[in-house]
């Protein structure tokens, strides 16, 4: 199910933080990157805003974006060497929220403004939507 499924754009833009409901493994813990098969995960045809990060002794926000495929997502990025260099850094783990398509331009906007990201997604940078605030994973 979708989140923000009863609150206009406007509501959501002018609020608080709305709770993304970030996924996590089954074990409770985020997936790290290298480790998920996103297919067997489910995530073929999957609509989701999704963050990637490293973790190690200083972990950085590495990527954010959106997909109307998850799972393609995922491999493309996978094929992606700024990104994938970052594994060295304690590893690259990923979260998605299941954010309505309309709202997912929304809450990319916001992460970007607030988070240091560290791998430049110019598809998202060219999105002028209100930003729709949203908890940060992990918060």
């Amino acid at each position: 199910m979708s989140i923000f499924s009863d609150l206009s754009y406007e509501e959501l833009a002018a609020g608080p933080p709305q709770d993304a409901d970030w996924v996590k493994s089954p074990s409770g813990g985020f997936y790290h990157l290298l480790n998920l098969d996103p297919e067997e995960a489910g995530l073929t045809g999957v609509s989701a805003v999704y963050i990637i990060w490293h973790a190690g002794m200083r972990p950085k926000w590495v990527y954010v974006g959106r997909a109307k495929d998850l799972a393609k997502a995922l491999h493309d990025l996978a094929g992606n060497d700024e990104i994938m260099d970052r594994e060295i850094h304690g590893g690259l783990f990923v979260t998605w929220s299941l954010v309505r398509e309309e709202f997912q331009d929304g809450v990319v906007s916001y992460l970007i403004e607030n988070l240091e990201i560290l791998v430049d997604n110019p598809e998202a940078r060219r999105n002028k939507d209100l930003p729709i605030p949203v908890v940060i994973p992990g918060n």
